[in-house]
């Protein structure tokens, strides 16, 4: 393992810690710190349902947990008991997910060989219907245990892994490595045992198409200075290699990720993304909150991502840097519910050279839109951490029950997030 790494624990004791928590009834007695804090004041709950259970034998060192992205066996299980129950909110956020057309089982691949995002020939629209398609189908076939969605969504990513070959465009197909990829790869998880489903070929292609892009991405950003391209660009690509390690059982390509996250020169890594802290204030400003809100809640909903495919893999990012996610999380809740943040002069450099550019207040533009990132936050922060996250939760309870893609407009922007929190983390 790398050296950064060494606070990892392996997943399998993780949820051995936590099962014994369970077994105890210690609900609100115990916190484990994955980053090797002190996490004094946090707390598991739901505990007898939180994780899933696991022998006593030594996992390998570079064990991954399956699945082990933005859903572990424990969120699936309470999901499928809760829902079973007719238990709210998880009821209203199945609702939300049956009542998507993309979620029915009658959903047919569309799949080329080749997509572009950005520029001309454009038609990247067709791979993102069609991964939100099998991700609701495999989310359903876990929660309800209805066949035919997991043979939908099995068709629907052989249909891909079989067919696409090629990933272009302009800077955008940057974009599309990023969010597809980890999209795809979280999809592809769900189902990676179920029969019939090609894992292998789907794991060459996302070795071969994606992983090269956000590989490439990382290292040159598309030629440019290395600050001129958005938050955004960094994290979505920064989600992809962590999640095609997971997928593909890499370390080397999830710890490359968590090292970015911490210490990348580009504006995804965390100090970057949240270039200023207000501690007194218990918040902190988001490196894109002068451009427009739809980009800053998207960016905001990327790193969660990211934090929760760490989490399930037992690496704490989330509390990484004294939490300072989650005060850039509550500032731009508090802002976009209509509080005023305080705001520091950003300035930055563009194009190939770094022509110095400068934002001085926040933008209102796109400010209070509703987007399904909301409820991943809440629940970790105050419900597993049982830490106060008043301006997240204020807007997870006025976003719930979150839907998914199909739900928030036609356009790229409604599936840049997976979603359905509300079903998925709620605890």
């Amino acid at each position: 393992m790398a050296e950064h790494n060494r606070h990892r624990i392996s997943r399998r004791g993780m949820f051995q810690i936590a099962g014994g928590v369970a077994a105890a009834g210690a609900v609100g007695g115990m916190a484990v710190s994955l980053s090797g804090r002190d996490s004094a004041g946090a707390a598991q709950t739901d505990a007898p349902d939180s994780s899933p259970s696991t022998s006593s034998t030594a996992a390998p060192k570079a064990a991954f947990a399956h699945p082990g992205m933005l859903h572990n066996a424990g969120d699936l299980n309470r999901a499928k008991m809760r829902v079973a129950a007719k238990a709210e909110p998880w009821l209203a956020g199945w609702q939300r997910l049956t009542a998507n057309r993309h979620s029915a089982s009658t959903w047919k691949p569309n799949a080329r060989d080749t997509i572009i995002r950005g520029g001309a020939g454009q038609n990247y629209g067709i791979l993102f219907n069609d991964i939100h398609a099998a991700y609701q189908n495999a989310l359903r076939w876990k929660i309800a245990g209805t066949k035919e969605n997991a043979e939908a969504a099995v068709a629907i990513l052989n249909a891909w892994s079989g067919t696409l070959t090629t990933l272009t465009g302009n800077a955008d197909r940057f974009l599309a490595s990023g969010i597809y990829g980890y999209q795809f790869a979280n999809a592809a998880e769900l189902v990676r045992d179920y029969p019939g489903f090609d894992l292998p070929r789907f794991k060459k292609m996302l070795l071969n198409v994606f992983y090269p892009l956000s590989d490439d991405f990382l290292k040159r950003h598309n030629g440019a200075f290395i600050t001129n391209y958005w938050a955004n660009w960094d994290l979505c690509n920064i989600a992809a290699i962590m999640a095609i390690g997971i997928l593909c059982d890499d370390t080397a390509k999830f710890d490359r990720a968590v090292e970015y996250f911490k210490n990348g020169e580009g504006n995804g890594s965390i100090k970057h993304a949240v270039p200023f802290v207000y501690e007194d204030q218990g918040l902190a400003q988001w490196q894109e909150s002068g451009r427009d809100q739809g980009h800053t809640v998207m960016g905001i909903g990327l790193m969660g991502s990211v934090c929760e495919m760490a989490w399930n893999q037992g690496v704490d990012l989330y509390g990484y840097d004294n939490n300072r996610l989650m005060k850039a999380a509550e500032y731009v809740a508090k802002y976009n519910l209509g509080g005023d943040v305080p705001f520091t002069k950003y300035t930055w450099g563009t194009g190939t050279r770094g022509d110095r550019r400068e934002q001085a207040v926040i933008s209102n533009i796109g400010r209070g839109q509703i987007r399904p990132v909301w409820e991943l936050l809440h629940n970790h922060y105050a419900r597993r951490r049982r830490i106060s996250v008043p301006h997240v939760t204020a807007m997870a309870e006025k976003v719930r029950a979150e839907g998914g893609g199909g739900d928030y407009g036609a356009n790229s922007g409604g599936f840049d997030q997976l979603g359905f929190g509300t079903l998925l983390y709620s605890k």
